[in-house]
């Protein structure tokens, strides 16, 4: 049984992205108002607004959180050009019976894009402080902070280029470093002539190089969202897509070289798709064991997916905002509370009416 608690996010403008921290218990939010919130839940469940402030000068279109071994640090892109890295500080109390003064501080502002940001990633907690962003220039670039004491130095380690608009990427999630670090690319070019939309890049550290070792040309729709499902031991990888549809795909690493310098071919096989939103799909995200997938789409929908002990995957809940259609929940978000703390700690709930309506959402 799910139970839904509308929060008014009071936004100005449409909004974009949804992120929970590590934990699942704070949450941020980024809109075309060119504001960032960030909120906090209570023992109660109950969500508020505990910071507020403009992080851009346009629509800001992602965020992300850094684990939290490197503090309370958050990333956000924009339509402006820019990448800011955020850190939360904490100052001395006004009288002993107040409560440390806490704000958002800009660590730094990263300027290399000369087109809008697309979407911004932190990686794994095993790669250090990096940081991956991709733009409407088919530009992939990698960022490292050498000390995460300063975060306002950065240093641009690599720069990977396509010839093709990028919308969104994600980090493989393999704990342990049992894999070599790798980054999945998509693009939401609507040119049909331009081939595969998903790109697989993998890093490989005798050249200190990334190279793209797979192309996912079975996917040619514009692709809006990409996620690495948590790896907590599998030989292979699983990635979700959104796009027309919901696809998922197991990459399982070959090698076929004793050549260190050489790249690892990938086994890339399709293991679902669901056409259930029967509409496009804008995001995918998992929960933090990777055992569970959730999908919103333009159908005002989040849909929940899961694989049986067979390896198949069904649909396991659909959630819909209660009074949907309501022009009064305009700009609130109604993520579930009841989910389990697996799902809570990583979902990203968009629905028809409680968030600005995904088909609004464009990258210009």
């Amino acid at each position: 049984m799910f139970e839904n608690q509308a929060i008014h996010t009071e936004h100005k403008d449409v909004i974009h992205d949804v992120a929970y921290d590590y934990y699942g218990q704070r949450m941020a939010t980024c809109s075309s108002d060119q504001f960032v919130k960030v909120w906090d839940q209570n023992d109660n469940g109950v969500w508020s607004v505990t910071a507020s402030w403009k992080a851009h000068s346009g629509s800001v279109w992602r965020l992300s959180w850094a684990h939290p071994e490197f503090g309370q640090v958050l990333a956000t892109c924009s339509f402006d050009r820019t990448v800011s890295v955020w850190e939360e500080t904490v100052g001395e109390k006004g009288s002993p019976t107040m409560s440390p003064v806490k704000r958002w501080v800009r660590r730094t502002n990263l300027v290399d894009s000369r087109t809008s940001v697309t979407d911004v990633k932190f990686g794994p907690k095993s790669q250090g402080l990096v940081l991956a962003t991709c733009s409407a220039d088919g530009i992939i670039r990698v960022y490292e902070a050498p000390d995460i004491m300063n975060l306002s130095q950065w240093t641009l380690s690599h720069e990977i280029s396509l010839k093709i608009p990028l919308s969104c990427l994600s980090w493989n999630q393999s704990m342990f470093r049992l894999h070599a670090p790798m980054i999945a690319a998509g693009s939401d070019d609507s040119s049909q002539s331009s081939g595969g939309k998903v790109f697989i890049f993998e890093y490989c550290e005798n050249t200190r190089r990334w190279t793209k070792t797979e192309t996912i040309n079975s996917i040619t729709d514009p692709v809006h969202d990409i996620a690495f499902a948590p790896n907590v031991g599998r030989s292979y990888h699983i990635l979700a897509v959104a796009s027309k549809d919901v696809q998922i795909f197991n990459i399982k690493p070959q090698i076929t070289s004793r050549d260190p310098t050489s790249n690892t071919r990938m086994d890339v096989q399709p293991v679902a798709q669901f056409g259930d939103h029967y509409c496009t799909v804008w995001r995918v995200t998992w929960n933090i064991t990777g055992t569970m997938l959730a999908s919103t789409g333009d159908d005002g929908c989040v849909r929940m997916w899961r694989m049986n002990y067979l390896k198949n995957w069904r649909c396991a809940a659909v959630l819909k905002a209660e009074n949907s259609q309501s022009q009064s929940r305009q700009n609130s978000i109604t993520p579930s509370l009841n989910l389990s703390s697996l799902v809570n700690a990583t979902a990203k709930y968009y629905k028809r009416g409680t968030i600005s309506h995904p088909s609004q959402i464009r990258k210009h």
